[in-house]
């Protein structure tokens, strides 16, 4: 697998319906999904799906006239990829500095507060 890079917001909306489809996944299939948004052109389409094909996100297989597109990174190794990559940038990689800067001006009521103590004994 390559190293991972950042998808642009476009590429990161096409994953995001990719993501939440069962594979394999045709580019008909995701211009459905994207609904009536009028941006959404099938030649636009076809090149962010290339591209995404090309990063090593998607592999692609013709079949017939059609292209089926098979997911080769999961949302959740994406996510992992994002957050990771936000915390070094941002806070020094410190996930305190992240909490803290998260808390700032709110209060966690009981109950956020018992999952926070909770999640931080099990991962302690």
């Amino acid at each position: 697998m390559n190293k991972l890079k950042k998808l642009p917001d476009s590429e990161f909306t096409v994953m995001d319906v990719i993501w939440d489809s069962i594979p394999p996944v045709t580019s008909f299939s995701v211009m459905e999904k994207l609904g009536d948004d009028k941006s959404w052109k099938p030649q636009t389409l076809l090149t962010l799906l290339s591209r995404l094909t090309d990063r090593g996100f998607l592999r692609s297989e013709k079949l017939g006239k059609e292209r089926r597109y098979y997911p080769l990174v999961s949302r959740d190794e994406y996510l992992q990829f994002e957050t990771n990559s936000f915390m070094s940038k941002f806070h020094g990689g410190s996930l305190f500095s992240l909490v803290n800067t998260l808390h700032q001006g709110k209060k966690l009521d009981d109950e956020e507060y018992e999952e926070m103590r909770k999640w931080f004994q099990e991962k302690g």
